[in-house]
This record gives C-alpha cells, sequence and structure tokens, in this order.
C-alpha cells in the first residue's frame, strides 16, 4: 500500500532494463522502504539496473514472449502483498527491411510489444481488482497513430497495445485501479541508437519525468503525450490524406536511417 506521503510501497517493473521504464522509477519520489520488482531475462543487467533505484529491488525472470509463464508470475510478484504501480516498458524495435526478410522474427516482435504486455497485464488487472486500487502505465508510441512503411510491423504492435490499453482502461472505471496511457514521440537512446532523431525527438530522462509527473500530481489524466506537441502532430496525421502521407512517411523513413 502507497505510505502516509503517497508513495508506492511495491512496484512492478515489467522490461526491467527499460530506459523509459527505468527513468520513470527515477523521477518518482520513492520511500527507501519502497519495493521494485525489475522483471526481465537478463538478471545480470536487472541486478546493475537495481543500483541506480533510490529503493529496495528483487528481479525476478520474464520473458515476454513466453506468454504461458505470465499468469504465475503476476502470482508470484502479488503474492507477498498488494502492488500499487505497474509498469509495463518491454519492448524491441527492429528496422522493417530486415523483418521483411525475416517473418519470424516480424512475429517475435509483436509477441514481444503487442501480445505478451495483453496477458501479463490481464494477469495484473485482475490482482488490482482484487486489491481495490493500483496504477498501470503502459508504454505506447506515436507510431500507434498511423503506422509508417518503413516502421509498419512495430507500427502496427504500438497500435494493437495502444487500444489495448484504451479498453483495460474502460474495463477498470470504477474498480479503484487507474491506467495511463503514454505515448511518447521518438526516443533517442539504446533502442535508436544508430537513427536520425524524428521532429519533436524526446530522451528516456524526459518521459520518465513527465510520466512522473502525471502519476503524482495529475491522477486524472489518463494519456499523455511526451512531449505534449505530439497530440496536436497525432491529430493531423491521423487526417492526412494516403497519398500525402505515403510521400511524407517515405521522406521521414529515408531521414531516419540516413538516406536521401
Amino acid at each position: 500500500m502507497r505510505d502516509s506521503l503517497g508513495r508506492p510501497g511495491r512496484i512492478l517493473l515489467l522490461g526491467g532494463t527499460s530506459e523509459i521504464g527505468l527513468a520513470v522509477l527515477r523521477a518518482l519520489p520513492l520511500s527507501p522502504d519502497t519495493e521494485a520488482v525489475l522483471a526481465g531475462r537478463d538478471r545480470a543487467a536487472l541486478e546493475a539496473a537495481g543500483k541506480t533505484l533510490r529503493c529496495r529491488t528483487r528481479t525476478v525472470h520474464y520473458d515476454a514472449t513466453a506468454l504461458d509463464t505470465h499468469p504465475a508470475l503476476v502470482a508470484d510478484v502479488f503474492a507477498p502483498a498488494d502492488v500499487d504501480l505497474v509498469v509495463s516498458a518491454a519492448g524491441i524495435l527492429v528496422e522493417q527491411r530486415e523483418l521483411d526478410a525475416d517473418p519470424l522474427r516480424a512475429g517475435r516482435l509483436m509477441t514481444t510489444d503487442l501480445t505478451g504486455h495483453v496477458t501479463t497485464l490481464l494477469a495484473v488487472a485482475a490482482r488490482m481488482r482484487e486489491q481495490g486500487h493500483g496504477t498501470i502505465v503502459v508504454l505506447s508510441s506515436v507510431a500507434a497513430v498511423r503506422p509508417r512503411a518503413g516502421t509498419y510491423v512495430y507500427g502496427a504492435a504500438k497500435a494493437g497495445l495502444d487500444a489495448f490499453a484504451r479498453g483495460l482502461a474502460d474495463s477498470l472505471a470504477g474498480t479503484g485501479v487507474r491506467v495511463l496511457l503514454v505515448r511518447p514521440g521518438f526516443v533517442t537512446g539504446r533502442m535508436t541508437r544508430g537513427l536520425d532523431p524524428a521532429p519533436l525527438a524526446t530522451t528516456p530522462e524526459r518521459v520518465g519525468a513527465a510520466v512522473a509527473r502525471a502519476l503524482v500530481r495529475d491522477r486524472g489524466r489518463t494519456v499523455l503525450w511526451v512531449p505534449p506537441a505530439l497530440a496536436a502532430l497525432g491529430a493531423a496525421m491521423r487526417l492526412t490524406p494516403a497519398p500525402l502521407w505515403r510521400r511524407v512517411a517515405r521522406r521521414l523513413d529515408a531521414q531516419r536511417l540516413g538516406g536521401e
């Protein structure tokens, strides 16, 4: 349960080495007694990440593609005590041209970036309904608004995750459980190394700070764009005619890959 100052007592970070997920935890006003459970595949990397946080940490093995393990993982994490905050940050980004040549890799991306979130968060939502409180943060992307030819598998995964999070939020209305859907733009970091930043690019630290502010100061918010100007851009993207969108998207993809 949250302490007298409203700080979360227990946190679960799915994708425990995620730059954005860890930035969220670093930006939150955590108590030294807060327990952050970092869930991921690389135990050494998880333990190293835990040393950067100002709270107690625990690591658990989590493979987003091992769908049948997710209910047991969630049950294990919730067993000792209530979990106040779950940040769903697992994800990978692979260039579309690589996925075109390897459809199975494309399937694994979809499982990691969409299906794994669904199986895990449905189990999380059931537990939070039982405890009567909690917050789920889902990391979507501006890519969910309108996938481009150069990243359409990734965009499709994010579009599915975005729709799932909105539906999950509606299903939890009135239960005491909140869902915060986060739509960052291009984030300069480990996943995008080697790519030219897109317009309105941001950083993991800025996304983390924006999420922390929304969690602490704006508890009625359900959707967060980072930076805020992306909300208007997203609306324009939806309304752009298809022929014009293809030309704009082709130019953006060329710039990101260092092309003409």
